[in-house]
């Protein structure tokens, strides 16, 4: 991570590629877990806090439909992909001493 400072002096922080979009999933990701999760809670200790993002982010992963997926869960998108990039990859490559 680098650090790229504005005209006005103000520190940027950006990856590698110094692109701003890295940010925008985690950004609304944490959006999500404050304004659906947090802020509906009051917890009484950091354990209660941890143990309700926990859930929350299996729900969020697991079985809340995201727009940007087509509807799909994070969870169903990512091991679709997997699978088909799995079967893609066995598929082209030859079996040792066959």
């Amino acid at each position: 991570m680098k650090l790229i400072r504005d005209t006005h002096g103000i520190a940027l922080s950006m990856d590698g590629k110094g692109c701003w979009r890295d940010n925008v999933f985690v950004e609304r990701f944490w959006r999500s877990i404050k304004y659906e999760e947090v802020y509906l809670h009051a917890y009484e200790s950091g354990s209660q806090a941890r143990a309700g993002i926990g859930k929350y982010i299996t729900f969020y992963n697991g079985a809340r439909p995201h727009s940007a997926l087509d509807g799909r869960t994070p969870d169903a998108a990512y091991f679709t992909t997997l699978a088909a990039a799995r079967a893609v990859l066995l598929a082209e490559t030859p079996l040792i001493g066959a």
